[in-house]
């Protein structure tokens, strides 16, 4: 007589088993890519967080050194310009007893009979207008700007010869230039009489 096992039960129930430990080994593996997901997620925005700080330092630094860069750039020119006024007051200074001597010496090399009616200045260049009692005079005068101190290269632009009060006179334009010799140096102006119209000899 044999005796039958019945093996039907065990097989399912391992079946079962196997079955209920891939469902257990795939909602770990689920919830461990879940885990790994949200811990990337997480890590990325606080790396991103991170970096966005990072920026807004950085512009809050470059705002800064742009409003510093803004700031010297402004002394600068404020230095610059504070430069340029002291270099004219400097010259201004400097010319101020040479102005006096070219004026003075102009009158002393007035020759007798030449008038002055107008001067203008442009920079160094001077131009006298006036009338003279003959072209010799004007010449004269010409050659005492020539051999002065304080001027140099005279040029005669306009000469004209009209009557007046019975007699011819020559009305002139003349151009000289205001430069001092080298190694002339200013000294204190001497006062002076009041010259007569006609100038000195």
């Amino acid at each position: 007589m044999s005796t039958r096992i019945n093996l039907l039960p065990w097989r399912e129930m391992r079946r079962r088993e196997q079955d209920r430990q891939l469902l257990s080994l795939s909602v770990g593996a689920w919830i461990l890519m879940g885990l790994a997901v949200f811990y990337g997620q997480y890590h990325m925005n606080g790396l991103i967080e991170h970096q966005n700080n990072r920026n807004a330092f950085l512009q809050t630094e470059i705002a800064k050194l742009d409003k510093q860069i803004k700031e010297i750039n402004e002394l600068k020119r404020r230095k610059e310009a504070l430069l340029a006024r002291m270099e004219v007051i400097q010259q201004l200074q400097a010319n101020r007893t040479q102005i006096v001597h070219v004026f003075d010496d102009l009158v002393r090399k007035l020759p007798k009979g030449v008038y002055l009616t107008g001067l203008s200045k442009k920079r160094n260049n001077l131009t006298l207008k006036g009338f003279a009692q003959s072209n010799a005079r004007i010449s004269a005068l010409m050659r005492n700007l020539d051999s002065s101190d304080w001027f140099t290269n005279p040029n005669l632009d306009v000469i004209n010869v009209t009557p007046r009060a019975g007699t011819r006179i020559s009305k002139f334009t003349l151009r000289v230039r205001e430069q001092p010799k080298k190694n002339q140096q200013p000294v204190a102006a001497k006062p002076t009489k009041q010259p007569r119209a006609g100038g000195t000899s």
